[in-house]
């Protein structure tokens, strides 16, 4: 009994005999409203208790080995695909010509509906080839065998390349139809091209612009014959990896660039800064790819201002990675909160239960004797 006795004293929590406790509308309307306060605000606590917090670390990038990857959608509005061609090339000298891997073109009218369905973009260059000569095609003195043939025109370029000779198509037997085409076809449709390239993970550039492009003697060349070439065109979607909707991985995304109906030649140049961005997910493999931030620079081609038309992208990385990973967050933090959020708003509730109280009791004892006004 008198440990009974000892352990009484220490109770924080005495209750209160039922004939001294008085019961009240004012004090249930207040039970009730901090009562579902409570309700809401734990369920919000336990909403941001199951969601895993985002976490943002910034140090220097020491990975090896990745390929970049280029995701690429991109519309012309006014000129034909059988002109345009998508070239990339990086600082140590690669170079990938004639892209035709994972990358797809459309045709399409004057107001962007779709002519037909996909074709490989290998044939935005290669519009056309001389038939197949049942003998052996001359290579025009640029084969590396007696045995090598060349009876399209790209096997003759190829051989010349090879050799790294110039070339002069006009005398090229099998060029001579490759390259007739009418400017005034050009111009009577547009193009989207959309796919991806693999390319080195280092410094460089791809570019989509029009005529037939070849390599003599490491200087990259495009063969058209077009004066007036106004790019106006939609960046659809440009990324460097996979895409993370709360990261900036496609700025350029919906951008569309009208051309000026007063230049007759256009050189749209986009300069990328890329940021390696690595999102670690939780309990899942990590994802890896790239923000980037953009510059853009128009400059009109005329007799001062000499260039290519075409439409140029040309990036940098930064040697800094950014992660940003999932974290489970803690139990005992979501139960801290909880006790925290049942007193202060119980405490709270029990301080304005008794301020009404009080006031309703002032306001009936001047009722009472008259001196209500």
């Amino acid at each position: 009994m008198r440990v009974a006795d000892f352990l009484r004293r220490l109770d924080a929590y005495p209750r209160t005999l039922e004939d001294f406790s008085v019961r009240t509308v004012s004090g249930a309307a207040v039970t009730i409203i901090s009562t579902s306060i409570v309700f809401f605000l734990i369920c919000l606590e336990l909403y941001a208790y199951l969601t895993p917090n985002l976490t943002e670390e910034l140090f220097v990038d020491t990975t090896r080995g990745h390929k970049l990857r280029i995701n690429l959608d991109l519309t012309v509005a006014n000129l034909a695909c059988n002109y345009l061609s998508l070239d990339a090339m990086d600082s140590s000298g690669d170079q990938h010509l004639r892209v035709d891997h994972h990358v797809l073109k459309h045709r399409l009218d004057l107001q962007g509906n779709p002519i037909s369905e996909a074709e490989p973009i290998k044939e935005i260059i290669s519009v056309s080839t001389s038939p197949v000569n049942k003998t052996c095609g001359s290579c025009y003195g640029a084969q590396q065998n007696e045995t090598q043939c060349c009876n399209t025109c790209d096997e003759v370029m190829e051989a010349y390349r090879l050799k790294k000779w110039n070339v002069q198509l006009d005398k090229i037997e099998q060029c001579k139809d490759k390259f007739k085409r009418s400017d005034k076809d050009a111009l009577k449709e547009g193009c989207r091209v959309q796919g991806h390239l693999e390319v080195n993970r280092m410094a460089g550039s791809f570019h989509i612009a029009p005529g037939n492009s070849f390599s003599i003697r490491q200087f990259h060349i495009h063969d058209f014959q077009l004066t007036d070439v106004k790019l106006t065109h939609t960046i659809n979607h440009l990324s460097f990896g996979d895409k993370i909707e709360f990261a900036n991985t496609h700025p350029l995304d919906g951008l569309k660039v009208e051309s000026d109906a007063a230049t007759k030649s256009e050189m749209y140049n986009y300069y990328l800064k890329i940021v390696p961005t690595m999102y670690v997910k939780l309990n899942q493999s990590p994802i890896h790819t790239n923000q980037f931030s953009v510059t853009r620079y128009r400059k009109d081609l005329n007799d001062k201002e000499r260039g290519m038309p075409g439409i140029f992208f040309s990036y940098e990385l930064s040697p800094l990675m950014v992660k940003y990973e999932e974290k489970s967050r803690s139990f005992g933090h979501f139960g801290t909160n909880c006790c925290s959020i049942i007193g202060g708003v119980f405490t709270v509730a029990g301080i304005v239960a008794v301020f009404l109280n009080n006031s309703l009791e002032v306001i009936k004892r001047k009722f009472e004797i008259g001196k209500l006004s």
